[in-house]
C-alpha cells in the first residue's frame, strides 16, 4: 500500500464524554487516555486521520483532562503534524462538539473521528481515502454488528438505497451501525445551528447526517468482513479491543495506530526524526519496533 496521501481536510478528534460505563476506571482518566493494549487509545484516532492525509488536528475535550492530553500528544510537531486544543464545557453531544471546532476549520471541509473507536483492516485506508475524495455533502461509514440497538442504524428501501437513520431504535431496520468517523463539507457548522436540543438533552449526531439525508447529500460507505470496528466504550469492548491488537501485532509483526510510522511512511518525517522518537522509547518493545521500521526492506 501506498501510505503518503495528501487530503485538504482538516480534522476533528472527539475525545470528551464522561466514560461512565467503564467506571471507575474513568473516575480519574479520560477513556481515550486509556491504553489498548500497547499504546494510548487515541493513538488509533489519530493515526486514521493521519492514514487519510490530515495534518492538521483539533482535539476536543474536556477541561479536566485536557492537559493530560497536551502531555502526551503536544502540538503534533513530532509526527509532522499540528494539533491544537479545545474545551468542550458540557458534554452535549457529538454534534455540539463538532460545532466548537468553526473557527478551527476556517471554512475547510473536516473529517470528525470518535477517540474511543478502532478500525483496522487493509481496505480501510483506502475506504477511507475514497470518503475523503467526495467533496460535497457528507460520508459515514456503516458496519454490521449483532446487536444494533446500541447505534445509529441505517435504513435501506429494497433497492438499497439509504432512507433514514434511527438512533438506538428499539426494532432497528438492519444490522448496519454508523461508525465513528464522518466526513463533512464546510456547510456542517449552518447545519448544526439548525438542530434543536434531542430528549437526551443532546445534540445529536444522527440529527445532522439525516439533515445530509433529507437534502439528498448523505453518502454511505459499507464496510466489508475484511475490516474491523471495535467501539471500546465498555470493559469487555476494552478488552477484546486489546486482544484483537495484540494478536494482529503478534502475528505480523507490524503495529496497528502508530502515529510514528505513519507519520514516517507518509514523508512527514525523516529517518533521523524517526530514530530519535524511538530512542526515548527504547527500554520498550515500541521503541525497539521503531528502529527496526528503519533497517527492514518493507516498502516505505
Amino acid at each position: 500500500m501506498d501510505f503518503r496521501y495528501s487530503s485538504v481536510r482538516k480534522g476533528i478528534l472527539l475525545a470528551g464524554g464522561k466514560g461512565r460505563r467503564l467506571a471507575p476506571l474513568t473516575n480519574a482518566i479520560s477513556k481515550q487516555l486509556m491504553p489498548v493494549y500497547d499504546k494510548p487509545m487515541i493513538y488509533y484516532a489519530i493515526t486514521n486521520l493521519m492514514l487519510c492525509g490530515i495534518k492538521e488536528i483539533l482535539i476536543i475535550s474536556d477541561s479536566k483532562n485536557m492537559n493530560l492530553f497536551k502531555n502526551l500528544l503536544g502540538d503534533g510537531n513530532q509526527w509532522g503534524i499540528e494539533i491544537s486544543y479545545e474545551i468542550q464545557k458540557k458534554p452535549e453531544g457529538v454534534a455540539h462538539a463538532i460545532s466548537l471546532g468553526e473557527r478551527f476549520t476556517d471554512k475547510c471541509n473536516l473529517a470528525v473521528a470518535l477517540g474511543d473507536n478502532i478500525f483496522h483492516g487493509n481496505d480501510f485506508v483506502n475506504l477511507m481515502r475514497s470518503a475523503d475524495s467526495i467533496s460535497k455533502g457528507s460520508t459515514v461509514l456503516a458496519y454490521p454488528v449483532r446487536d444494533p440497538k446500541e447505534y445509529g442504524v441505517v435504513k435501506f428501501d429494497h433497492s438499497g438505497n439509504v432512507i433514514d437513520i434511527e438512533e438506538k431504535p428499539e426494532l432497528p431496520a438492519s444490522q448496519y451501525a454508523i461508525t465513528g468517523i464522518y466526513f463533512y463539507d464546510n456547510t456542517v457548522f449552518q447545519r448544526i445551528n439548525e438542530l434543536t436540543i434531542s430528549s437526551r438533552g443532546e445534540i445529536e449526531v444522527t440529527d445532522l447526517n439525516r439533515k445530509y439525508l433529507n437534502d439528498k447529500l448523505l453518502n454511505v460507505k459499507i464496510m466489508g468482513r475484511g475490516m474491523a470496528w471495535l467501539d471500546t466504550g465498555t470493559i469487555d469492548s476494552l478488552q477484546e479491543a486489546s486482544f484483537y491488537v495484540k494478536t494482529l501485532e503478534h502475528r505480523q509483526g507490524l503495529k496497528v495506530g502508530c502515529p510514528e510510522e505513519v507519520a514516517w511512511r507518509q514523508g512527514w518525517i525523516n529517518d533521523m526524526q524517526l530514530e530519535k522518537l524511538a530512542n526515548r522509547l527504547i527500554t520498550s518493545g515500541y521503541g525497539t519496533y521503531l528502529l527496526k521500521l528503519l533497517k527492514t526492506k518493507y516498502p516505505r
